[in-house]
């Protein structure tokens, strides 16, 4: 059963706000065992939107649209559909009904044109909005066999509707569809091409379960996804693929599915029974602020200092006159004094230092913007880890937060 998503508005295409329907539907017919194959949007023009329906119509057995069932003169999607099925509109009595009713007991006066929400294409399955005015419809061309479902664009009206009726409706129309299931292996420290490599045997020789890399915000996800009779069948495909992939990337892995790597690094400061204190410079708190991301953080994270001038720095953790003077705010020294003077204020298991130039400004000649050292502090000894990072300032601080729980990540590990 190939399924097309069809998302329309002009305001998706102009980025005035962000497509939320889209992955949900996607997420859930997934979970159904529907193969959504094709997405796309298009705006509120009557031509190209006749030619994206006819075209999903022709590609896809099941076409979902959202969006363009309002009340005004732009929300044409029903019209167009319809149209393109030659199929007449009328006045459904029932509907305009229920759409007065809405108006009447929230005691606001209707408008007129919110009488053309409950204009119906003949022959459709009408689909109430319990969230809202529009309704939904369900046409089945007799045609072709194919089927063109409208629900609402607002995506609280449109997951409630899709919920409550179109779930119902698809199973007891096509019955069970099997699974499809995927898991997401979540890797830091390779880069998407030296990840591929190790795994590009598997990626060459993929069919069921499929592999596919993705690049998410410093991270590398592979995701394999299996499509079997039943979920359980379809966990052990991705079981026995994942079970060969695993060990090529080794400690790269650090979660699946939704696990952050804070998550990570939380699980392991409660198993190695440590907590950790962080001093941070350029970051800003930001490693922190990530760390008490996970409820019951307050178990491993003793605290932190933002310790953005020298003087914090020498004062509040403890760092050296003398190596701020001679090394630098921004130097291998510094951060290692930072660790470990974080380390023994807050009598805590681990200590993390974190300095660098954020940009744009701040750089030398022989400091350049991106320059980043992290260093730890704890039962292992004391490391510290040069970066250079590009990008933006914002991006720089984000890049060095991830690296910082990584690094401590693999410390660790290490004990």
């Amino acid at each position: 059963m190939i399924v097309e998503l069809v998302s329309t508005g002009t305001e998706l295409l102009l980025g005035q706000i962000i497509n939320t329907n889209a992955p949900f539907l996607a997420t859930r017919l997934n979970e159904l065992g529907f193969s959504v194959i094709y997405q796309t949007t298009v705006g509120d023009n009557r031509d190209r939107m006749k030619l994206v329906l006819k075209t999903a119509l022709e590609r896809a057995d099941l076409v979902i649209t959202t969006g363009g069932l309002g009340p005004t003169q732009g929300d044409i999607t029903k019209e167009v559909t319809a149209s393109l099925l030659g199929k007449t509109m009328y006045l459904d009595e029932a509907s305009a009904k229920q759409i007065e009713q809405y108006f009447a007991t929230r005691r606001t006066c209707m408008p007129s044109n919110n009488l053309r929400q409950a204009m119906m294409p003949e022959g459709a399955r009408i689909v109430e909005n319990t969230c809202g005015t529009a309704p939904g419809v369900i046409i089945e061309d007799e045609a072709t066999g194919k089927i063109i479902i409208n629900l609402p664009g607002p995506p609280h009206e449109c997951s409630a509707m899709f919920e409550t009726s179109i779930v119902p409706y698809l199973s007891e129309r096509f019955g069970f569809q099997g699974a499809i299931v995927s898991r997401v292996l979540r890797t830091y420290g390779l880069g998407e091409s030296a990840l591929e490599e190790r795994i590009k045997h598997y990626i060459l020789s993929q069919s069921n379960p499929t592999i596919a890399l993705l690049a998410r915000s410093g991270e590398i996800h592979v995701r394999i996804t299996a499509q079997a009779a039943s979920e359980p069948k379809a966990l052990q495909m991705i079981h026995d693929l994942e079970s060969q992939i695993r060990p090529l990337l080794g400690e790269h892995v650090f979660g699946i599915d939704e696990d952050t790597i804070e998550m990570s690094v939380g699980k392991l400061l409660l198993e190695k029974k440590l907590s950790a204190a962080l001093a941070e410079s350029c970051t800003g708190g930001l490693v922190t602020s990530r760390i008490t991301d996970v409820p019951g953080s307050s178990r491993y994270l003793t605290g932190s200092i933002v310790c953005y001038s020298n003087t914090v720095k020498m004062e509040q953790v403890g760092v050296a006159e003398e190596i701020l003077a001679e090394k630098g705010a921004v130097s291998r020294e510094t951060a290692e004094g930072m660790a470990q003077g974080i380390r023994e204020k807050f009598c805590a298991g681990v200590g993390i230092g974190i300095t660098g130039i954020a940009g744009p400004d701040g750089a030398t000649a022989d400091k350049p913007v991106g320059l980043v050292y992290i260093a730890i502090d704890g039962p292992a000894g004391t490391n510290c880890y040069e970066h250079y990072f590009t990008g933006a300032r914002t991006d720089i601080k984000n890049r060095t937060a991830l690296a910082a729980l990584s690094h401590l990540r693999h410390y660790l590990l290490t004990i």
